[in-house]
């Protein structure tokens, strides 16, 4: 990441509504409802990995669910056009965040940097795990020779991804992670005591037990799911496809507040 200086609060709030990273995003409202209703209705593509059980079965709760840690508009009413993320709610995550990257450095903990949306938030993974090594953590690196869903799992600048041919894939699936996980298991090295991470990636950490950081879209409403029911540790909420350089003010910040700027 270019050098960037960390923003004000205020400063980076306005930066999100700008980029919409935050603020009327592009993500529609008739995609958001939908991905709402598969989770309620069970279809586990759309739990990332979470174990929700029986427990999220009302649409409309989900929807409320989103609506306070997301920001989504509340109306049940409102069922098309675009939806909404809150900027406060995305900059206080981070904060949330910050917390728990500060605690990581100050413990030497060992972490583990996942994406499943390369194209969009590598960027951020890769400097935060850049400034978790210089303060002294361990940078899990994952076993050699892993495959899941077509693909081979590896890792480029620190961070974990799918690579399926020549290609880096955009993937809402846990199984990369499960892979990470149970390869770690086999050899007998230590789980990460900590996953910053993404869809999948960040949802299957969780469920087994790590704590877990993960960056969610509107339309991605398991894993604030995971962190209202505490599995999650941290669900920072944003669009998570916008250009690249647009995260980087945010990542300053988070840098910043969690005392690992440079």
């Amino acid at each position: 990441m270019p050098t960037v200086h960390a923003p004000s609060r205020t400063a980076l709030t306005e930066h999100l509504i700008r980029t919409r990273i935050a603020g009327a995003v592009a993500t529609s409202r008739e995609n958001n409802l939908d991905h709402y209703r598969e989770l309620a209705a069970g279809n586990r593509y759309y739990w990332l990995g979470l174990d929700l059980g029986d427990r999220w079965q009302d649409e409309d709760a989900v929807l409320e669910l989103m609506a306070e840690r997301c920001g989504v508009i509340a109306d049940p009413a409102y069922r098309s056009g675009q939806d909404t993320i809150d900027p406060e709610l995305t900059v206080a995550a981070l904060d949330r965040a910050a917390a728990t990257l500060r605690k990581a450095a100050e413990g030497g903990r060992r972490v583990l940097l996942a994406t499943g949306h390369p194209g969009g938030l590598l960027g951020v993974h890769q400097a935060t795990g850049a400034a978790l090594r210089a303060a002294g953590c361990e940078i899990v690196t994952i076993p050699e020779g892993l495959f899941a869903d077509e693909g081979r799992v590896l890792q480029i600048g620190g961070v974990a991804m799918l690579l399926r041919g020549a290609a880096l894939v955009h993937t809402h699936s846990p199984d990369p992670m499960s892979a990470i996980l149970d390869a770690l298991e086999r050899e007998g090295r230590p789980l990460p005591d900590l996953v910053v991470a993404d869809h999948g990636w960040a949802g299957c950490a969780g469920q087994r037990g790590i704590d877990a950081v993960g960056y969610a879209d509107c339309n991605d409403p398991a894993l604030f799911v995971g962190e209202a029911e505490g599995t999650l540790e941290v669900t920072v909420p944003l669009d998570d496809h916008v250009a690249p350089h647009y995260y980087d003010p945010m990542t300053a910040y988070l840098l910043n507040a969690a005392g690992l700027a440079g």
